[in-house]
């Protein structure tokens, strides 16, 4: 799993820990101590803030796990995948676009990093220099063709 990715990940977890096990606690100490539950406004969105926090956090876990069971070696070598660098030719805009293939995580795509789940990303997997990709966006339909590749091997 790429480092910063797994600190990113970590230090999301780590922060809504604190706030579950340190923040919340005092606030619905301070709403019980206001009275009648029932109308609480200030317990009822404590109440409901802990209860996303806590789905938040399983749903970061299980990311975590997730990433940390890939299995880099199962990469290949000549064809695009997690972690490969690539020149596309986008023929309808007739411009050489550059982008890195990355995980969700650290997908930017301003900076050329587009995750291996969007769809550019899937419609890239597995192909190699000299294919012509489609790959149906929410824009529209893209066409690109595979210019050049480096994958993770090649770094």
């Amino acid at each position: 799993m790429p480092e910063e990715a797994k600190k990113k990940l970590e230090e999301e977890i780590q922060r809504i820990e604190y706030e579950l096990h340190n923040e919340l606690p005092k606030e619905l100490k301070t709403a019980i101590a206001m009275g009648d539950l029932s109308e609480n406004a200030e317990y009822h969105m404590a109440k409901q803030r802990q209860e996303i926090l806590r789905a938040r956090l399983e749903q970061l876990q299980k990311r975590l796990h997730d990433l940390a069971m890939v299995d880099l070696s199962r990469i290949p070598r000549d064809r695009i995948a997690f972690g490969s660098r690539v020149v596309l030719y986008d023929l309808q805009k007739e411009a050489e676009i550059k982008y890195k293939l990355v995980s969700s995580e650290e997908s930017d795509v301003g900076k050329g990093l587009i995750s291996t789940t969007s769809p550019i990303g899937r419609g890239l997997m597995g192909k190699q220099v000299g294919d012509v990709v489609k790959v149906q966006t929410p824009a529209g339909v893209k066409e690109f063709e595979v210019l050049k590749l480096n994958t993770i091997y090649d770094e």
